[in-house]
């Protein structure tokens, strides 16, 4: 008896696990920005989200809670250090692009240490001076995985999620 096979059965992947080391895998500048611009709307709402809770919770604890004012800033990275360290492995702008951020020689799911100081490398590289990030892109643009230097930095790649 002959078995056959369906000519799809190469194209698609189970689960998360890529189907090539994600070196060979080519990453994708332009839906990496679409995902942070689609990312800064969701800080947006989520820095919003943090204000009213600790607002909520200052005027329970008498103003003694108001303290967590302090943690705004770093709305941003704890954003990417939840949702990336998360099982979806992405920021939600990421997920809506394709893209998901794994550790390249194994394809493993990042931890959310890491994944805050990934967000912590960008946003260092994007608010000094313009001249870093033109750099970390820089060096994005001529690698052919199209990882960037924060990226390399922590030995880390974003890839598609298909």
């Amino acid at each position: 008896m002959r078995e056959t096979q369906s000519p799809y059965a190469d194209r698609f992947q189970t689960g998360y696990a890529p189907q090539f080391p994600v070196p060979h895998v080519r990453g994708s500048l332009g839906a990496r920005f679409m995902a942070y611009l689609l990312d800064i709307l969701f800080i947006f709402g989520f820095t919003a989200l943090l204000t009213l809770v600790i607002t909520v919770i200052g005027a329970l604890t008498f103003g003694l809670g108001w303290t967590l004012f302090a943690i705004l800033p770093a709305s941003g990275i704890l954003y990417s250090a939840i949702t990336v360290g998360g099982r979806g492995q992405s920021t939600w702008g990421m997920r809506m692009m394709g893209l998901r951020v794994v550790a390249p020689e194994s394809g493993a799911r990042v931890d959310y240490l890491t994944a805050a100081i990934h967000a912590l490398l960008f946003y260092v590289a994007v608010a000094s001076a313009f001249l870093l990030w033109m750099l970390d892109v820089g060096i994005g643009l001529v690698r052919a995985d199209r990882r960037l230097g924060h990226d390399l930095l922590l030995g880390l790649a974003v890839v598609r999620a298909g």
